[in-house]
């Protein structure tokens, strides 16, 4: 798109772009990112694109409108993202919980290798990250909204609000934030920190727009390096101390009688009064994601700019367990991830596998940036372009579960399967030496998970193989090999 192309201009060509959707891609080529720290010079594009990280949290990936699996959600904004870029369908985080999946999310490293495998105790200070790579690369590297990733006590409430240099892991320059941000914070006023300590507060102002207008006066700024931002929202997360989802003003009254996801509908739980101000809030996120969009353009950055979409875990509605996520179904683990930008703009849905773990490698190679050996993700731009890449990509997701549970699983293109070590409290250690299967089901057959198959004679011999593949993956990501037990009792 050519400088001075207007918004309505750009949303039409999205939309013509949309006719392309889901083809197959391009023969294989040479792609930046995954070659040694003496390529870096020639592999660095001859403008380094920004970077716009928007992320959302506990947003259920069938609540984006053009993965066309719920007809009430209204998201016109990220549509024309799918529509104009490269969207990943079956996108699953490492750690259906907040802390743990956005450690891993700016590390590419599975939630035991960066110390956060539960909520608020930390992450290792001493890891790359997307941030502190970016930097070194010449780049600015900012955020704004909620963090999540230093220790704080919720006894006495240290640790909620300001997060001093050494925590940000990389993100140096501007920072308006809070680490604890749905306890220093309320849908209609609250408190962030800058990078010194002092408050910036806001009140009767709906917290997305609060977040969404930082976001607006940093992009307006003059900028002569390129930029990292990292936007994190907390909706449509529920307000911790209200037990609930609170959409904006008048925004849940529109979802009265809402489309209820198929999951959902023969298994108790609260989606029955969330619903509502859930949609509300999702599509509120949308708004922002089309004030970011519409300022980039405005600012005549929006050529050069990759902005990614994504959401740290999905939620169930207490169906599954008494909280929101923490369990390995589709509900917890699956998320939006799209992207769109110099490299991107592909017009395309994939259908492989892809880990969270996979979004700072493959924003890296897009930068042109060197990619740790540390990291364990994938850089995920060869799917886009080369058909070998394609035919040899290993779909399959590992996951690990805390808090609920003690527990590790793997999502197939056909299977879920899941394994605890029910001795252990889910708080209790990262990992365990025993588990027993828990869970498995047959997504072919059974795609809204509703018929848990662990301990049917008939499919043991499917539980072995996906036995062994865990326990690979298990080792892949840096764990003690652990003994599983095959189910006895069907439940």
């Amino acid at each position: 798109m050519r400088k001075g192309t207007s918004r309505r201009s750009f949303l039409k060509a999205s939309a013509l772009s949309g006719l392309a959707l889901g083809s197959a891609a391009a023969h294989a080529s040479v792609l930046p990112g995954q070659a040694g720290e003496s390529d870096k010079a020639k592999q660095r594009p001859a403008r380094q694109p920004n970077i716009v990280l928007f992320c959302c949290d506990q947003m259920r990936w069938d609540f984006v409108g053009a993965y066309k699996e719920n007809s009430m959600t209204r998201t016109p904004n990220i549509d024309a993202m799918v529509r104009r870029g490269s969207t990943f369908k079956y996108a699953v985080t490492n750690q259906p919980l907040c802390s743990p999946s956005r450690a891993c999310m700016i590390t590419g490293l599975y939630a035991t290798q960066t110390g956060e495998w539960k909520i608020s105790i930390g992450m290792k200070d001493d890891l790359p990250t997307l941030a502190t790579v970016l930097r070194e690369q010449g780049y600015t590297a900012n955020f704004i909204g909620k963090w999540h990733l230093m220790y704080a006590d919720h006894k006495t409430r240290a640790g909620y609000g300001w997060v001093p240099y050494e925590h940000r892991h990389g993100f140096l320059d501007l920072w308006e934030g809070a680490n604890e941000f749905e306890h220093t914070t309320h849908p209609y006023y609250g408190t962030i920190w800058d990078s010194t300590g002092k408050e910036i507060t806001y009140k009767d102002e709906y917290r997305i727009d609060f977040i969404t207008g930082r976001a607006v006066r940093f992009l307006k700024q003059p900028h002569d390096k390129p930029f990292l931002l990292f936007v994190s929202q907390l909706e449509p997360h529920q307000q911790d101390d209200l037990h609930r989802m609170v959409a904006p003003k008048g925004y849940a009254e529109r979802y009265m009688n809402p489309v209820v996801p198929a999951d959902l509908r023969n298994i108790p739980g609260d989606w029955q009064e969330q619903l509502p101000d859930y949609y509300g809030c999702v599509q509120k996120i949308d708004e922002s994601v089309g004030t970011i969009m519409k300022t980039l353009e405005e600012q005549n950055l929006l050529e050069n700019t990759i902005v990614a979409f994504i959401s740290d875990h999905g939620c169930h509605f207490k169906i599954r367990n008494t909280e929101y996520k923490r369990s390995p179904h589709d509900a917890s683990i699956r998320i939006p991830f799209v992207f769109t930008g110099p490299g991107f703009d592909h017009s395309m849905m994939r259908e492989e596998i892809v880990n969270m773990i996979d979004l700072t490698p493959t924003l890296l190679a897009a930068a042109g940036a060197p990619i740790p050996k540390s990291m364990k993700g994938r850089n995920l731009m060869p799917l886009l372009t080369s058909r070998e890449a394609q035919e040899n990509w290993d779909n399959t997701a590992y996951i690990q579960i805390s808090e609920s549970m003690v527990g590790r699983a793997i999502r197939t293109r056909q299977w879920c399967y899941c394994v605890a070590d029910r001795s252990m409290k889910g708080t209790e250690a990262p990992s365990s030496m025993h588990y027993d299967e828990y869970q498995m089901y047959n997504l072919a057959d059974d795609p809204y998970q509703q018929v848990n198959l662990a301990a049917r004679l008939e499919y043991r011999e499917e539980a072995a193989r996906l036995r062994e593949l865990l326990l690979k993956r298990m080792g892949e990501a840096g764990e003690e090999i652990a003994e599983i037990s095959p189910a006895h009792l069907y439940p």
